[in-house]
């Protein structure tokens, strides 16, 4: 963690995201998130909001991808770290299962950024994750989509890792001026006869 409350664990799977997703963009972020810079500790605030800031001028779909597939990354390294803890919410009876993975959820979000206020709430089999203070979506203007995908992603790997198939929705985002960034979670997918 940095001194901005910036995680390796974000800085990391941004990297290896836009390597996968825009290999041939990874050398021009790489001046922001290079390696040497990972392995030192120097990755703060400004690199990442200049990383996160031209990921947006990319485009809604290329920001959308490169995010999402850092979210789960991060997931997927959170949870190879999680240990006996991580391993005993699968012992679970579902209903259970469902509030713990969510509430473990809100570890893996706040290891990406510090400062993000998470709370997660589960009534009759659908949860809900609401963030304050989301590095993603802090701009000074609206903006014409979410740029909650990072955590969509981390959430949606999050619990498929725990024995779910969710689907995972944004709901409102402070990007496009909401005042939180909600989340909706499905998690065995949206039931029939609900809408997409």
């Amino acid at each position: 963690m940095t001194d901005d409350g910036i995680g390796r664990l974000l800085v990391a799977s941004l990297h290896q995201s836009i390597g996968e997703v825009l290999p041939t963009r990874l050398e021009y972020y790489e001046h922001w998130l290079s390696p040497m810079g990972l392995r030192e500790g120097r990755s703060g605030l400004a690199p990442l909001g200049a990383v996160l800031s031209f990921l947006r001028q990319e485009g809604e779909g290329p920001y959308g991808t490169v995010m999402s597939t850092a979210g789960r990354l991060s997931a997927e390294w959170h949870f190879a770290d999680g240990g006996l803890g991580q391993r005993m919410v699968g012992w679970q009876p579902k209903w259970l299962r469902r509030r713990s993975a969510l509430k473990r959820a809100v570890r893996l979000l706040q290891t990406a950024y510090q400062p993000l206020v998470v709370r997660t709430a589960v009534r009759r089999g659908r949860g809900t994750v609401t963030m304050t203070g989301s590095v993603f979506c802090t701009l000074r203007d609206t903006w014409p989509w979410p740029t909650c995908a990072y955590a969509a992603g981390a959430i949606t790997r999050h619990l498929e890792l725990h024995g779910f198939a969710p689907d995972v929705r944004i709901d409102t985002c402070r990007a496009q001026g909401g005042q939180t960034c909600t989340l909706t979670v499905h998690f065995d997918g949206v039931p029939e006869g609900e809408s997409a």
